[in-house]
């Protein structure tokens, strides 16, 4: 060891540290003593409101989750694990429609929705979808994320575990 013993090891692990701050944009663009914005915050510092307006345009999204036996009109074959992928368009004045594929228990099944939704403005609000053929009716509450460029829902029927995930297409 020499005479300055764990200095120059210590300075080291400090040039690490500083280098690696460095390489985060928050930290490097605001200061390590400005807080971050949060979701739904311009950068002015202004909450930013939603409304039905915000959600429109063409998504896609994936859906995954559980069918309980225990839903009204499903039928008993399609009780089980379930997946589905589908485009889904919202036309900013709180109605939407969509075309999907999915895959309930095994069964697969091509299927239309019908629906309308509703947003507040935190960004959060609540979907009604009708599906045909199956003529089951679906609620689920949901969440405008990315600037409306990305939609998050939990499906809130009793007997049904189902999240989606929804991303603009263009």
């Amino acid at each position: 060891m020499n005479k300055f013993g764990k200095i120059p090891a210590i300075g080291f692990g400090f040039g690490v540290l500083a280098i690696a701050l460095s390489l985060i944009p928050n930290h490097q663009a605001r200061g390590a003593t400005e807080p971050p914005s949060l979701p739904g915050q311009e950068q002015s510092g202004k909450v930013k409101e939603c409304s039905n307006a915000t959600l429109r345009g063409s998504f896609g999204y994936t859906s995954t989750g559980t069918l309980l036996d225990t839903i009204p009109g499903l039928p008993a074959p399609f009780a089980g694990p379930f997946a589905e992928v589908g485009r889904q368009t919202f036309d900013g004045k709180g109605n939407t429609d969509a075309t999907a594929t999915l895959s309930a228990n095994g069964n697969i099944a091509k299927v239309t929705i019908e629906g309308t939704y509703t947003v507040i403005p935190d960004c959060t609000g609540t979907l009604t979808l009708n599906v045909a053929p199956l003529g089951i009716t679906a609620h689920a509450d949901i969440v405008i994320d990315d600037d409306g460029a990305e939609l998050r829902a939990i499906v809130t029927d009793s007997g049904v575990v189902e999240s989606r995930v929804y991303r603009k297409q263009f």
